[in-house]
């Protein structure tokens, strides 16, 4: 199974995966491929240039890519290839090309209240107040048409957050 967390900047996607990986160690994380220097800290990720980028991209290497807030993502073809559960942190954005490319993909959208999400970007000491202020008029974006997801509230302890990314990534019952 092939699973996409998405969710507004600051709603704890990052810390969820990670509680979710401890928990379960048979779920394999992507590493996103992003055009932000890898110091730049939050997730474990692959930074590379633009240009590296767009070559790899050319070349195929990537089963799903996007560009948002000025940067490329890319989900490596080689990463979600071979048996067990795949989970990657992914844009809602590019929801409808995962769900081309993945069709047993299941999106879980992790968000959480503004006053939350607000005081978590703060935090991160990366955006200014302006951004924030867009970040969080962006939050309310609804997913595309004809794509479900299960959501996780994350408005509460990391422990707490992690059990229901975790409940929510069991399998369906018919």
């Amino acid at each position: 199974m092939i699973f996409a967390v998405v969710g507004p900047s600051g709603a704890g996607k990052d810390t969820l995966i990670r509680g979710a990986i401890a928990a379960r160690p048979d779920l394999r994380l992507v590493r996103r491929v992003i055009t932000r220097p890898a110091e730049a800290g939050g997730e474990d990720f692959e930074g590379v240039s633009a240009p590296e980028f767009a070559l790899r991209r050319d070349r195929g290497e990537f089963a799903l890519w996007w560009e948002a807030h000025g940067l490329s993502y890319g989900i490596p073809r080689a990463q979600v290839a071979g048996p067990g559960d795949v989970i990657f942190n992914g844009s809602r954005a590019a929801l409808p090309e995962a769900v081309r490319v993945f069709p047993d993909l299941r999106v879980i959208l992790v968000t959480a209240p503004d006053p939350v999400l607000a005081a978590r970007l703060a935090a991160r000491g990366r955006e200014s107040e302006a951004d924030i202020r867009a970040r969080l008029a962006r939050a309310a974006f609804t997913l595309p048409e004809g794509v479900a997801a299960e959501t996780v509230v994350n408005d509460g302890s990391q422990e707490a957050g992690v059990a229901r990314l975790l409940a929510a990534l069991q399998p369906v019952r018919a």
